[in-house]
C-alpha cells in the first residue's frame, strides 16, 4: 500500500508536528501531574482549522481528506495523547454524526462552528449500567409538542464540561430496546443539563472526562438527530468512524514511546557500552518498529476505505484493536529499556504507558472488536 503524502496531508502533519513541538511538548508533563486540561490550548489547536480537516468548505471544511485527519490525530498523540483524544471526540463522535444525520438547518447552526473551531464537541453514550451493552440505556426523552424532556446521566464523556455541543442519546420508546434508541443534540446551558463529577482517570490527563446529568431538559423537536428510533444505528456508525481516530491515538503514543526508547538506549551506557548495543535491547526495539509499522498499515487502510465510501466496520475494529495492543506492547517494552527511570514519572515513557491503556478500552473494547471481527469471518 502506498502512503506517498499528498499536500494537504504534509501540511496538516507539519500544523500538528509544529504545535506539538511548541505548545504541548513543553508543558505536557506539568499538565499531565495536575490532570490539567488546558482551554487555551484547546482553543488555539481548533482556531488552526484541524477539527475541520476533511469537511466540505461550505461547512467551514478544509474539504481535505479523512488519512490528513487521522495523521493529524496520530501527530498530536507522540507530543499529548490528551489533547489528540480532544480533536478525535469532536471531530469523530460529534461533528461526523452531524454531517452523515444532520440536517441542513442542524449543519447551519452546529457543524460550521465545530468545523472552523468557535466551538468544541461531545459525544455521549456511555452509562453507569451502560458501557459495551448500549442498549441498556436508562437515559429517556419523552416528546411534548414541540420539544422532547430528557432526563438521565452519562458518565466517562470525553469533552465533558468543556464542549459546547453533545450529541446524545436517550430512549424515547423502551418497549423496542435498541430501536427505541434516539439521538439528539444538546447544547452547553440548556436548562437542567449540568455537569457532575470529574473522572480522576490513569492516563490521557490532559483531557477533561466527565458526568453529564439531565434534569427535565427541554431539547427542541429539531435538535433531534437522524430519525426518532436510530440512535442505535447512529450511535454504532459513529463509533465505527471513532476507532480510526483511537487507533491513530494509539499509533501516535507507540511511535512517541519507541523515539524515547530509541534515544535513550544510545545515551545510557552500562558495562562500558550504550545498551542499544546489547542484543536484547536492539532485538526489543526492532520488534517495536516492526509492530508500529503493521499498526499503522491497519489504520490508515482503516481510513482510506472509510474515505473511498467502502464498507469499514472491520478495518476500523482490526485498527483499533492492533493498534491499542501495539501501544500498549511498546510502551510497556519502552518502560523496560528505561529500566528504573521508566518506573518515574521524571520521564516521558511512565506517562505514554498510563496513556496506552486507555486505548484499549474505550471507542469498545478490544473484546467488542474482536466480537466484530470474529463475526464477519464467521458470517
Amino acid at each position: 500500500m502506498d502512503y506517498n503524502m499528498t499536500e494537504d496531508q504534509q501540511m496538516f502533519v507539519k500544523l500538528a508536528k509544529d504545535f506539538g513541538e511548541k505548545r504541548l511538548l513543553p508543558t505536557v508533563t506539568e499538565r499531565d501531574h495536575k490532570h490539567e486540561y488546558d482551554e487555551a490550548i484547546v482553543a488555539e489547536m481548533l482556531e488552526m482549522g484541524l477539527a475541520g480537516t476533511y469537511f466540505p468548505e461550505e461547512y467551514g471544511g478544509a474539504g481535505a481528506d479523512i488519512l490528513s485527519y487521522i495523521m493529524t490525530v496520530e501527530e498530536l498523540a507522540k507530543y499529548d495523547a490528551g489533547v489528540s483524544i480532544t480533536l478525535s471526540a469532536d471531530v469523530s463522535l460529534c461533528a461526523n454524526p452531524i454531517y452523515e444525520y444532520g440536517t441542513d438547518a442542524q449543519k447551519e447552526k452546529y457543524l460550521k462552528p465545530l468545523c472552523e473551531g468557535t466551538m468544541l464537541g461531545a459525544f455521549a453514550l456511555t452509562e453507569p449500567n451502560a458501557g459495551t451493552d448500549a442498549a441498556g440505556q436508562q437515559t429517556v426523552a419523552a416528546k411534548e409538542g414541540d420539544h422532547y424532556i430528557l432526563n438521565g446521566s452519562k458518565i466517562f464523556i470525553t469533552n465533558g464540561g468543556a464542549a459546547d455541543v453533545y450529541i446524545v442519546f436517550a430512549m424515547t420508546d423502551k418497549s423496542q430496546g435498541t430501536k427505541g434508541i434516539s439521538a439528539f443534540i444538546l447544547e452547553k446551558g440548556m436548562e437542567g443539563f449540568t455537569f457532575g463529577k470529574k473522572e480522576d482517570k490513569m492516563g490521557i490527563n490532559t483531557s477533561q472526562t466527565m458526568e453529564l446529568v439531565f434534569q427535565n431538559v427541554k431539547v427542541p423537536a429539531e435538535n433531534l438527530l437522524g430519525q426518532e428510533g436510530k440512535g442505535f444505528k447512529i450511535a454504532m456508525m459513529t463509533l465505527d468512524g471513532g476507532r480510526i481516530g483511537v487507533a491513530a491515538q494509539a499509533l501516535g503514543i507507540a511511535e512517541a514511546a519507541l523515539a524515547d526508547a530509541v534515544e535513550y538506549s544510545k545515551q545510557r551506557a552500562q558495562f562500558g557500552k550504550p545498551i542499544c548495543k546489547f542484543q536484547s535491547i536492539s532485538f526489543m526495539l526492532a520488534d517495536m518498529a516492526t509492530k508500529i509499522e503493521a499498526a499503522r498499515h491497519l489504520v490508515y487502510k482503516a481510513a482510506m476505505k472509510k474515505q473511498e465510501g467502502k464498507p469499514y466496520s472491520v478495518d476500523a475494529a482490526m485498527a483499533k484493536m492492533f493498534a491499542s495492543d501495539i501501544a500498549m506492547e511498546v510502551t510497556t517494552m519502552a518502560v523496560q529499556i528505561f529500566g528504573g527511570y521508566g518506573y518515574s514519572e521524571e520521564y516521558p515513557v511512565a506517562r505514554h504507558m498510563r496513556d496506552a491503556k486507555i486505548t484499549q478500552i474505550y471507542e469498545g473494547t478490544n473484546e467488542v472488536q474482536r466480537m466484530v471481527v470474529s463475526g464477519a469471518i464467521l458470517r
